[in-house]
């Protein structure tokens, strides 16, 4: 099956990284490790073949100041997330 993701950055710089399998839900990996960004907000559509249905999809933005986890909503077709 297709999962396909909308994710909206508060900045840009953000790199796609891959997914992962934690349990029943499958997490999309991003990161923004630079130094300065434009603060524009920046959407990313990434899409995965998978083998089973996520019970949730989470997002996780890896920074140089940590990071940020957040859970994608399915609209449709589609999971969206943002930045919060």
């Amino acid at each position: 099956m297709r999962i396909v993701l909308e994710a909206t950055f508060k900045m840009g710089g953000v790199s796609y990284r891959g997914h992962r399998w934690e349990g029943d839900a499958l997490v999309f990996e991003f990161e923004r490790l630079g130094d300065d960004f434009i603060q524009v907000l920046s959407t990313r559509k990434v899409e995965e073949d998978v083998d089973r249905e996520p019970s949730v999809v989470i997002v996780e933005l890896r920074t140089k100041e940590g990071g940020k986890i957040f859970e994608a909503v399915r609209d449709g077709e589609i999971y969206r997330a943002m930045e919060p």
